[in-house]
């Protein structure tokens, strides 16, 4: 859009912030969590969509769009639900009448939608038309595959955590049975397909670099903002409990896979 911003990477990072400072301004003053994860999903959603009406809608960028336009959808409808019923946010307690804590996570949040987003943003932004080949097909398959594995994963915690006869358990049913985080492997998954889509619209000698955009969600939410605080939070919870300790060491944290005898 513009000449000194071709690639539409500042213009994302404005809209971006303003986005999160504006809902971030509705929710301080609410010392409410109802806009908190709406706002990263629509931000996304945003994002993609304008994204493509200014660019050129070639097949490539039409799909890439397309799947994250339904990735956002599908995330958003889920924690608007999710949090209207529940009411609150635990991860918040302590933060959402703090100023300052409360406006760095929506300062981190930023952050993690812009870089995530930048594979897509600038292939969105870019009139490169090459022909398909495996990788695209690849993309596609594994960006649907994190979809429906982060779809289901959440689907079956939400419907164990509501039914009363679970209230002092964990989760190991399910794609939980294979994984501790199943929702959390389909979320990298998921951008790591739209990365592998993207790659061949980027810019030459940039796809390297950008490729660190989806190693940058998987380590935020193997390290930083993920994994470890909902394992502190179980392990709290239902540490002392044999057959909790049991639980995690024969599951797998991250990638589903066999469980261990």
């Amino acid at each position: 859009m513009f000449e000194f911003d071709t690639y539409n990477l500042l213009l994302t990072a404005i809209v971006t912030v303003l986005l999160q400072a504006i809902m971030f301004a509705f929710a301080m003053r609410l010392k409410t969590d109802h806009f908190t994860d709406i706002t990263y999903a629509l931000t996304f959603l945003i994002l993609a969509l304008g994204l493509l009406y200014w660019s050129p809608m070639h097949a490539r960028q039409l799909l890439l769009a397309a799947l994250i336009t339904l990735w956002a959808l599908r995330l958003g409808g889920y924690l608007l639900y999710r949090i209207t019923k529940i009411g609150k946010d635990d991860r918040f307690d302590g933060r959402r009448e703090d100023f300052v804590r409360f406006l760095s996570f929506w300062t981190f949040q930023a952050i993690v939608i812009w870089i995530t987003m930048i594979p897509a943003t600038m292939a969105l932004s870019s009139d490169s038309q090459p022909g398909k080949i495996a990788l695209d097909y690849l993309g596609v398959f594994v960006a649907l595959a994190g979809l429906l594995i982060e779809a289901v994963s959440d689907q079956q915690k939400f419907r164990f955590k509501n039914d009363p006869a679970n209230r002092d358990r964990w989760i190991e049913t399910g794609l939980w049975r294979y994984s501790r985080h199943p929702n959390y492997f389909g979320e990298t998954l998921f951008w790591l397909g739209i990365f592998a889509l993207a790659a061949r619209a980027l810019p030459p000698g940039w796809a390297f670099l950008i490729g660190l955009s989806p190693l940058f969600i998987a380590m935020m939410l193997l390290f930083v903002s993920g994994i470890p605080l909902l394992d502190e939070k179980a392990i709290k919870r239902f540490g002392h409990l044999p057959a909790f300790r049991e639980y995690r060491k024969r599951t797998s944290v991250f990638v589903p896979w066999f469980v261990k005898s």
